[in-house]
């Protein structure tokens, strides 16, 4: 290991981690044309089949407000499939080690959950959320934040005698597209509150690209020093301005270890059009060009972390790099991953790009093969120690 490896230099650095695609969820909500029922099953059960063991399926709300999700009962079924469940078997996957999340946001959502549970094709974890802004809560949710937290701590109770566990999100951690400036203070405070009324983890969620790197840091090595087990954080960010992967790279020095993407970066607020359609979504964006948010791309997740060096847990990422090439067909439009139009990086040689003169004209110079510098320099650069020394 070299004195400058990046995991001796930053002791909190993972060398593992836990990766969830929320495509089919938070992903697919911010599109304006329906996603058939059978491609978002096929997405989900692909994704456990490359080894991705924790996903979001679905919004358990109101379909009126968004009705991407009308059809989230038969998503979950199918991802209870007696058949997909052998062909896990076959891949020596147990299907008790994915976890499948919906979220819920109010009580109708979350006993709505359990209904279905006890029918046998219930989701293992349900999501509420909460943003220390209460303007951008009531925007979302409707309810004051007291208010809230009652109706929160009610849910828990009830999640926990079905066997349901709770997730508790904190929004506008840095900065509220309504009110401007918060308090990174204020997220540590609502975490452990969530804690304190026995959510299961938290997702921190940068909600619209409102953090820059240095901030993300501040905040998760805030956080890890008040609450230590890296097991309770979930870092979720959008890439609203461009952010998102630094931002996954300054949480991982802080010592976050879970971390949530989207197929080809897709994502965003609920869409307020479903086939040219209005419907009542959640109101006006927080942007301008509601064509240009989303998440961290997932694709790009897994190759960076994996050439980092960071042990992403089994995941297949040729096929994940294949499903966000499917992804871009059924969305019907170019998506943001980098890793999909430049691939992997290469670790051999491409013999096709290599030019033969390279060799003939070294020959000709009466340069040995492999030789880089010219005959008569020093072996090694002597830099002036006047160059050093910055004035």
């Amino acid at each position: 290991m070299s004195e400058y490896d990046i995991f001796k230099l930053n002791k909190r650095m993972p060398k593992k981690v836990k990766l969830a695609d929320i495509t089919i969820r938070d992903g697919i909500q911010h599109e304006e044309a329906w996603i058939p029922t059978e491609a978002k099953i096929y997405y989900l059960q692909e994704l456990a089949f490359a080894g991705v063991k924790r996903m979001e399926v679905c919004n358990l709300g109101n379909p009126r407000v968004m009705p991407q999700f009308k059809d989230a009962e038969l998503v979950l079924k199918g991802i209870r499939d007696e058949i997909f469940e052998k062909r896990l078997a076959k891949r020596n996957l147990p299907k008790e080690d994915i976890e499948w999340t919906a979220v819920t946001i109010r009580e109708p959502g979350v006993d709505r959950a359990i209904e279905l549970r006890e029918k046998g094709y219930g989701p293992d974890r349900v999501l509420m959320m909460v943003s220390t802004d209460e303007e951008h809560h009531f925007a979302n949710s409707g309810t004051t934040l007291p208010s809230y937290w009652k109706e929160a701590e009610r849910c828990i109770k009830k999640c926990k005698d079905a066997g349901i566990k709770m997730c508790g999100t904190v929004s506008t951690i840095w900065g509220s597209p309504i009110s401007g400036p918060t308090k990174l203070e204020d997220a540590i405070e609502f975490t452990k509150r969530w804690l304190s009324i026995g959510a299961d983890d938290i997702e921190h969620a940068d909600h619209d690209g409102s953090a820059p790197p240095d901030q993300v840091y501040r905040y998760y090595a805030m956080l890890l020093d008040e609450i230590p087990n890296p097991d309770l954080h979930v870092a979720h960010f959008h890439v609203s301005r461009g952010w998102g992967l630094a931002n996954v790279l300054a949480a991982l020095q802080a010592g976050i270890e879970i971390f949530e993407g989207c197929l080809g970066g897709i994502g965003g607020q609920p869409t307020n059009f479903l086939d040219r359609t209005p419907v009542p979504g959640t109101g006006a964006y927080y942007y301008k060009d509601p064509n240009v948010v989303g998440l961290v791309t997932f694709e790009d997740l897994c190759v960076m972390l994996d050439e980092m060096g960071i042990d992403i847990n089994g995941i297949d990422i040729e096929r994940i790099l294949e499903l966000g090439t499917l992804m871009e067909k059924t969305i019907g439009r170019r998506l943001r991953s980098e890793s999909i139009l430049n691939g992997r990086i290469p670790k051999e040689p491409r013999e096709e790009f290599k030019r033969p003169k390279l060799h003939s004209d070294k020959k000709k110079q009466g340069e040995k093969p492999g030789q880089l510098i010219p005959d008569g320099w020093p072996e090694k650069a002597e830099v002036p120690k006047e160059v050093l020394v910055r004035k």
